[in-house]
Parts: structure tokens; C-alpha cells; sequence
């Protein structure tokens, strides 16, 4: 049994000196002396130690001496019949109910360890629901405790920013290879995955992501149990448990998850098949975001068709690292193509071809068709995982042969190229025809007939006829300019000035 204030504190001068100043009429004096007392003792008391925050201890002891404080005063109050009254207790606790929460605002907003945070929390709850069981209000505790899961969400945001960024900074890029069915087992009890086609498929095999899927799953997992301990003991209805746990999970989403994979697909060093591999990854952590609704409803037992339920934004992150990794694919893929082209040294004034196309393009369709091979694991679509390229390979694949025909079309119109002979146009012929060949193999499934054909049109255009026989055009100076006259155009097409 818990030792009550009289067995503690030895009250027997109080009620010593209350007698004797009854005795000689003078209780009022009394009363007036300790009431004026108690008030200034009540005023230290009430002031923290600068250090509060650094430690729980610090917090313990400033509520041990609040709570104290005032078991004593209702001690009093219950047992000298007038000494304190009610009126003089409750002025009292407003006054420290006052200084206390401001205390705990200013000290707490100082903590960034979350668990720290928590156990503050829970000591908060402990010192309302004491102070509460002698009768004083505490409603504004539990309303400042809202403010608190505020801070602690901030704090969980910060710490989860580190464990996201260890994840993605770790991980590989590569599909998680399966040696065995323990090992198949082990990843899809971690992770929401089906694919009838891969369970058919023998053993060694892989799945379509990487690792930093399933580790960032479940770390969401774990940010939402961090969220919701800070709920316990704090008399929230479900409801109001589920929307603090959506909104919380939201700014995870949302911000902090969604700044790390920002900042992996922007970094410097990324390559096109880290990119891809993210493209693949948040697809299938797309797909489980309905899982996680699932998981925050058996938590809460609050359905997600509730009127007033927080959706989670968990597919709208994901679409979005998506997407930047798309258009991080497409201008790198320009900028490979930028570097190959540097290498191009034609020889204008050559007054033969070389026996086939120019090293460097040799070199670079190699690359883009390495390259495209890679993004035929790119799933088709949201819905089901699919080997075949989808619509982001097809992208890639025309914006890299359109950058790539105007690239070569602008060496062509460079001020510096005056004057252009037979054999410069023929070695420039056969690289166009290097292009041409490379749309028409099909580097991407899914481009009908001679779509891609079509990038290099303009570059055909200008190009003279078979062998450059009878309707080749010849280069003439007019007006200032060099153009190139063909026999089949209108009019003729400027080639330098």
C-alpha cells in the first residue's frame, strides 16, 4: 500500500501553531501568514531547473515537487477546518496549472529524441491522472499533450528521415535474388507481394524489386506503432487515434519519404539503372499502399469508408518519384548522347567515305541499345508487374532518337562547316543510315510500323537519294549562304552560313 501524505510529512507543527494562535484569537493572522507563505514556496516550486530537458529525471523531479505541493495543501484542506478552503486551492492550482504547461512547452520543445518525447508524455499522463484523483482539472494537461504529439511527430519525422536515407543510401539497386522458398517466404511475410508467374518459376530466382522495398515498408510500419504509442492513455476515441495516425503518416509520405527519394533520384552519381530499378521499386510500394490502409484499420478498428477518414497519400509520393525518375532517365539519356557526340570529328573537306558509319556512332547506338535493353524490365503498368518495356521505356526510347537526330542535324548547320564535299556527305549518309537501321531493329517493344523511323525523318530529308546518284544534291553559295539543293524539295535547304 502507497504511503498517504500524513505518514510522510509530519503535520503536527501546523496544526500546533493553529492551535496556539486560535487559542489567543488569532487565527485569521495565521491563516493569512501561512496562505502568503505557501504561495511564495508554491512560486519556487514552480520553477524548473534550466537543465529540465535534458534528462527525464529532471521532468520527474519537478513533477514529484508540484504533486507534493499539492497533496499537502488538500491534506490541509481536509483536516484544520478553515485553515485553506477550497476557493484558496483552486487559485493556487490555476496559477500552477498555468506556470507548468508553459514550463513544458518552452523544455519540451527542446527534446529531438523521440523516445525521450514519449516518456515525457507517459510521465504527464501519470501527474494529471494523480493530481486528477485529488480532484483538480486537468483537462488543460491532456490538451497540451495534443500540442507534445505534434513535437514528437516532428521528432519521428527527423528520425525516420536518417533510417530512409540509410536504406536508400545501402541499398543496391538490384532485384533481390531467391535461392530457396525460406528465403521467398521471409521477403513476401515482409512484403505484400503476389506474381503467380514468379511462384511457377524454379529456384534460383528473383523479384522484380530491390531490398530498400520491403525495408521501407516495414519501417512505415514501424513509424505508425511510434505513432500510435503516443495515443495510449491519453482518452482519444478511435476515430480521433486513426485521424492522428493518417496525418502523420501522411507528412512521412509525403515529405519525408518523398525528399529522400528526390534527393537519390537528383544525386550526381545515379545511374540509368538505378533509375529504372526506382521506377520498378515505387511502383510495387504503390501497389501497397492499400495494405498500409489495411494495417492502420486493424490497428484502430476505425473503417476507411468512415465519414471524415484521412486517406493516405501514399500513391501520389510514389507517382511522383516515379515520374522524376522518368524525366531523369530522359535528360541523362541526352546528356550520354551529348558526350558521344563530342567525340564526333568529321572531316568536311574528306574527299572519300569511310567503309561504314563513324566510330563514335557506333559506339553510342551500342550504348543505347545496352541501355534499352535494360529498360525492358520496366513494368507496363501499374496494375501487374510486366517484362515487356511499357509506355517510360517507349519515352526514353523516342526522346533519345529525336535529341540524337537534331544533335547530328545541328553538326551539320554549325557556322564553322563552309563548305561540305561528296565524300564528307557520304561518311555523314552512312551515319544517318546507322540511325535509321537502329530504329528500324526495334531497340523498345510496343512502336507500331515505322514510328521510329520518323524521328530521324528531317535528317533523311536533306540527305541525297540512293548511292548519291543522279538525284543528289549539290552544295551552292546563295546569298551568303551555303545550301544544299535537292532535286526532290521545293525549294532549297539551307545547310550553313
Amino acid at each position: 500500500q502507497v504511503p498517504g501524505a500524513q505518514e510522510l510529512v509530519d503535520f503536527s507543527p501546523v496544526y500546533r501553531c493553529l492551535h496556539i494562535y486560535s487559542v489567543l484569537g488569532a487565527r485569521e493572522t495565521f491563516e493569512n501568514y501561512y496562505r502568503k507563505q505557501r504561495r511564495k514556496q508554491a512560486r519556487l516550486v514552480l520553477q524548473p531547473p534550466s537543465n529540465m530537458h535534458e534528462t527525464l529525471d529532471g521532468y520527474r523531479k519537478y513533477f514529484n515537487q508540484i504533486v507534493g505541493f499539492f497533496v499537502v495543501e488538500d491534506h490541509i484542506l481536509h483536516t484544520t477546518q478553515g485553515l485553506v478552503n477550497r476557493a484558496y486551492i483552486d487559485e493556487l492550482w490555476e496559477m500552477a496549472l498555468s506556470k507548468t504547461i508553459a514550463a513544458l512547452r518552452t523544455h519540451s520543445s527542446y527534446c529531438s529524441d523521440p523516445s525521450l518525447v514519449l516518456d515525457l508524455k507517459n510521465l504527464i499522463v501519470l501527474f494529471a491522472d494523480t493530481l486528477q484523483g485529488y480532484g483538480f482539472p486537468v483537462n488543460q494537461l491532456f490538451d497540451m499533450l495534443l500540442e507534445i504529439q505534434d513535437q514528437y511527430s516532428e521528432t519521428l519525422l527527423k528520425k525516420w528521415s536518417g533510417v530512409f536515407r540509410n536504406i536508400l543510401d545501402s541499398d543496391n539497386y538490384s532485384p533481390i535474388p531467391v535461392a530457396d522458398e525460406e528465403i521467398y517466404k521471409k521477403i513476401v511475410g515482409q512484403f505484400p507481394f503476389q506474381d503467380a508467374e514468379l511462384e511457377k518459376q524454379p529456384f534460383p530466382k528473383k523479384f522484380p524489386f530491390s531490398e530498400f522495398v520491403p525495408k521501407v515498408y516495414n519501417q512505415i510500419k514501424e513509424f505508425i506503432y511510434a505513432c500510435l504509442k503516443f495515443s495510449e492513455d491519453l482518452h482519444l476515441s478511435s476515430t480521433e487515434v486513426d485521424d492522428m495516425i493518417r496525418k502523420s503518416t501522411n507528412l512521412l509520405l509525403t515529405r519525408t519519404l518523398s525528399n529522400c527519394l528526390q534527393n537519390v533520384i537528383k544525386r550526381k552519381n545515379v545511374g540509368l539503372t538505378e533509375l529504372v530499378q526506382i521506377i520498378i521499386n515505387t511502383t510495387h510500394l504503390e501497389k501497397s499502399c492499400k495494405f498500409l490502409e489495411e494495417f492502420i484499420t486493424n490497428i484502430t478498428n476505425v473503417l476507411p469508408e468512415t465519414v471524415h477518414t484521412t486517406k493516405l497519400y501514399g500513391t501520389t509520393t510514389f507517382k511522383d518519384a516515379r515520374h522524376a525518375a522518368e524525366e531523369e532517365i530522359y535528360t541523362n539519356l541526352n546528356q550520354k548522347i551529348d558526350q558521344f557526340l563530342q567525340l564526333a570529328d568529321y572531316d568536311w573537306m574528306a574527299l572519300e567515305p569511310g567503309s561504314r558509319a563513324s566510330d563514335y556512332l557506333v559506339d553510342l547506338i551500342g550504348f543505347l541499345r545496352s541501355t534499352f535493353a535494360v529498360f525492358t524490365h520496366l513494368p507496363g503498368d501499374v496494375d501487374a508487374h510486366s517484362t515487356m518495356s511499357g509506355k517510360v521505356a517507349q519515352t526514353a526510347c523516342m526522346s533519345a532518337c529525336k535529341h540524337l537526330s537534331t544533335s547530328l542535324m545541328q553538326l551539320l548547320l554549325e557556322a564553322e562547316v563552309r563548305q561540305l564535299t561528296l565524300g564528307a556527305l557520304q561518311q555523314f549518309n552512312l551515319d544517318v543510315e546507322e540511325c535509321e537501321q537502329f530504329a528500324r531493329s526495334g531497340p523498345v517493344p510496343g512502336f507500331q510500323g515505322d514510328t521510329l523511323q520518323l524521328a530521324f525523318i528531317d535528317l533523311r530529308q536533306i540527305m541525297p537519294g540512293e548511292a548519291f546518284g543522279e538525284g543528289f544534291a549539290f552544295p551552292l553559295v546563295w546569298g551568303g549562304c551555303a545550301w544544299c539543293v535537292c532535286p526532290w524539295s521545293r525549294s532549297p535547304s539551307p545547310v550553313s552560313c
